[in-house]
């Protein structure tokens, strides 16, 4: 009878640590709670989205020095004109300039097929776009899709975007002037997805972008799965090839993922300059899920900025950082309003520089005779269960425009070579269990 009450005791115990546990797994940073839509990351099957069109098929030559955008885009054409289909890239590698994608059309890339991009900037043809915060004309991307709710990658081959031209030609004129900008360099992205709801990318192997890798720009619930998105930084640094960058959506999930680039892996933008709050064009990034990541070398596994205005409902568990320059930046850019609220990283291990970032970003800001500096807010920040290795432990410095509130630190296990922490930076600070250097911070 003893043995059976400590048991009953025993249980009573753990209980309320199940539920909350449970709780915290179930609900978004400001308490509501997480819709079921993210729960389900079941795979999309192509074949129920429609007939199958290889482009071989369709006048497209199995030569791999040959660009045949017109033929591709012919076979993307042809399935419209059908009522719709999956374009099928088989085994083997075809190169081609930008692709637009029509409603009820999907691509889908065979395992050992690789769609390559031309590396001739003249087959990217400018039209109306989205890039850096700004709504401007721009080059376009490899693979485009606009207005095409449903869309779908799908396959196990690589869209490889063959930028080395690219790149060599950024790092030269970064050599003729320190100070040119990304948008001096004509450059195309690898994937652009502008006003698409219910879309799904998985398994494809995104690679060697010449500009960002993937950019959602005005999307609506839109499932990221088990993609492998590498460009390098050595021995010639791919410059900003963000692996996937999140501009005014809403309800995203990226699962699975693998992301090493020489530029953000996960960065949440939306818009910039003084008054970038009132562009219609403009807007948030709400309900945003990372989860079961694995992030190789990038500048940052999370960058909040630095052309974004509002960030809400950001949660990224159960990830490793391998070789991270930051595990999560807050990029407080002194020529725009942000507000970043409620963003929790939790359950994460592996290496990264500096665990939190929190600094002025002052590259080629610009007040455009706005007299008061904007405010910037970041309240709600919450780190949590994390064993990280780092050199430096709290990244922190702000300006009196940069107003940090409601900081949460709990259960971390950081080795670090600069542990030095100024708890003054931020009001309200909470510190639960945080262990620095075998030294328990409070």
């Amino acid at each position: 009878m003893k043995k059976i009450c400590l048991f009953i005791l025993a249980l009573l115990a753990i209980t309320p640590k199940v539920f909350s546990q449970k709780n915290n797994t179930d609900l978004f940073p400001d308490g509501t709670k997480i819709p079921e839509w993210f729960l389900d990351a079941k795979k999309i099957n192509p074949e129920d989205l429609g007939k199958f069109y290889s482009i071989t098929d369709y006048g497209v030559k199995n030569d791999s020095t040959l660009v045949q955008t017109a033929a591709i885009q012919n076979t993307i054409d042809e399935a419209y004109r059908n009522g719709g289909g999956v374009i099928v890239i088989p085994k083997g590698t075809f190169m081609s300039g930008a692709l637009f994608f029509k409603p009820n059309t999907h691509l889908h890339v065979s395992e050992g097929a690789v769609l390559k991009g031309s590396d001739n900037i003249n087959d990217y043809p400018k039209m109306p776009s989205r890039i850096e915060g700004q709504s401007i004309e721009y080059f376009t991307a490899l693979v485009n899709a606009y207005g095409i709710n449903g869309f779908t990658i799908t396959g196990k081959g690589t869209i490889d975007g063959n930028g080395l031209k690219f790149w060599e030609a950024f790092w030269q004129r970064r050599k003729e002037n320190p100070q040119c900008t990304n948008l001096e360099v004509s450059r195309p992205r690898l994937v652009f997805i502008w006003k698409c709801d219910n879309v799904q990318v998985q398994d494809v192997k995104l690679h060697n972008s010449g500009f960002w890798t993937s950019h959602y720009y005005q999307c609506n619930n839109v499932k990221i799965l088990d993609l492998h998105i590498f460009s390098p930084h050595e021995p010639v640094k791919a410059p900003s090839t963000d692996a996937i960058d999140i501009d005014v959506c809403t309800n995203m999930l990226i699962k699975g993922c693998y992301m090493a680039v020489n530029d953000d892996a996960i960065a949440l933008k939306g818009g910039k300059g003084p008054w970038a709050d009132k562009d219609f064009s403009n807007g948030g990034n709400e309900n945003i899920i990372i989860e079961n990541c694995e992030f190789g070398f990038c500048h940052a596994a999370l960058t909040s900025g630095s052309e974004a205005i509002h960030n809400k409902n950001i949660l990224m568990r159960n990830c490793t950082v391998n070789d991270a320059k930051r595990l999560l930046w807050l990029k407080m850019r002194p020529d725009t309003p942000q507000n970043y609220e409620y963003i929790t990283v939790e359950n994460i291990k592996g290496y990264a520089y500096s665990m939190i970032y929190v600094k002025p970003w002052t590259q080629f800001f610009d007040l455009k005779g706005r007299k008061e500096v904007p405010i910037s807010y970041c309240d709600n920040i919450t780190l949590r269960n994390i064993d990280l290795k780092c050199d430096v432990f709290y990244d922190m410095k702000i300006t009196e425009h940069d107003k940090l509130t409601n900081f949460t630190f709990e259960n971390l296990k950081v080795d670090a070579k600069n542990d030095a922490i100024d708890k003054s930076i931020i009001k309200g600070l909470t510190l639960k269990n945080v262990i620095v250097n075998n030294k328990t911070i409070k």
